[in-house]
């Protein structure tokens, strides 16, 4: 790689004096160039979280291997990479496609730093005759309530096989099993539509037109065993008022819903996530 390509250090361990200046000094001594550093302390758990950005770096598989006697000596969790390095990205989709064309725009254009391991859907691919999916390979796996547990067998088989980093499930429509939910455990982002913690379940958006609510939302969060209880990412509302009917509300919606997954798996795409327990420590661009 040349000497202008960018690395990410991201870490967690339990705070202590001197992590920061053993992690800066280390990079200093390998004529490394901090470009970007993010720290936060929890004091509530007592773990420090930091995110570094560098660059000119002559040796990477030195300086990542040199690395490790420090994160042992912190009891760190960590990982360090090529900025440029893309994770691969499984698709999951029900009917509503929104979030689907959305992510495969942003992916076309390059503003999503991924490769689309697959798109997977309990519906078959006439549903979405109308998206270019530009090469990504396409999967139909019908469920029924029967058939739940051989559907996600095959869901799994798919994504050991394809190599898949992160889960996407962008308005997927079937609630994961408790079991696939704990494999999945911090590489999984759900768009739920609905402010959380509010209206859980289904239909939010008439839940919330019968509130009369001033505010709907969107949250994107990781998936636990827990349904909809998981670390939440990235949040955003959008005010409407007493003249909106509830499919008023679900158009405004789906723009909600679209640009917070967006943020979302753009955060966990650029490691700015970190888990904390049942909350996360988002860094800003």
């Amino acid at each position: 790689m040349s000497a202008q390509a960018q690395y990410v250090l991201a870490l967690s361990c339990p705070n202590q004096p001197g992590i920061v200046a053993v992690v800066s000094t280390y990079l200093f001594d390998h004529h490394s160039n901090i470009l970007d550093a993010q720290q936060y302390d929890d004091t509530e758990s007592t773990i420090f979280f930091c995110r570094i950005v560098f660059d000119r770096v002559e040796d990477f598989e030195a300086l990542h291997a040199g690395f490790a006697p420090i994160a042992e000596r912190f009891n760190m969790t960590w990982r360090m990479h090529p900025r440029d390095e893309k994770k691969r990205v499984m698709i999951l989709v029900s009917r509503f496609d929104h979030c689907l064309g959305d992510l495969l725009y942003r992916w076309r254009i390059g503003e999503l730093n991924m490769d689309i391991s697959s798109i997977v859907s309990n519906h078959p691919r006439e549903t979405y005759a109308h998206h270019d999916f530009d090469g990504a390979p396409f999967h139909h796996l019908p469920v029924t309530k029967e058939t739940k547990m051989e559907q996600e067998t095959q869901l799994w088989e798919l994504i050991r096989s394809t190599k898949t980093d992160i889960v996407v499930l962008a308005r997927y429509m079937q609630i994961l099993s408790d079991g696939l939910s704990a494999k999945l455990m911090g590489r999984c982002i759900n768009i739920h539509h609905s402010f959380l913690p509010g209206f859980k379940g289904a239909n939010p958006y008439t839940q919330a037109h019968r509130r009369g609510v001033k505010l709907i939302g969107a949250t994107a969060h990781y998936v636990t065993a827990d349904l909809d209880e998981g670390p939440i990412i990235e949040q955003d509302v959008e005010r409407i008022s007493h003249r909106d009917t509830p499919d008023d509300l679900v158009r405004k919606g789906r723009d909600i819903e679209r640009r917070v997954l967006a943020r979302a798996l753009h955060h966990h795409l650029d490691d700015r996530v970190m888990v904390s327990g049942r909350k996360t420590i988002v860094f800003s661009d």
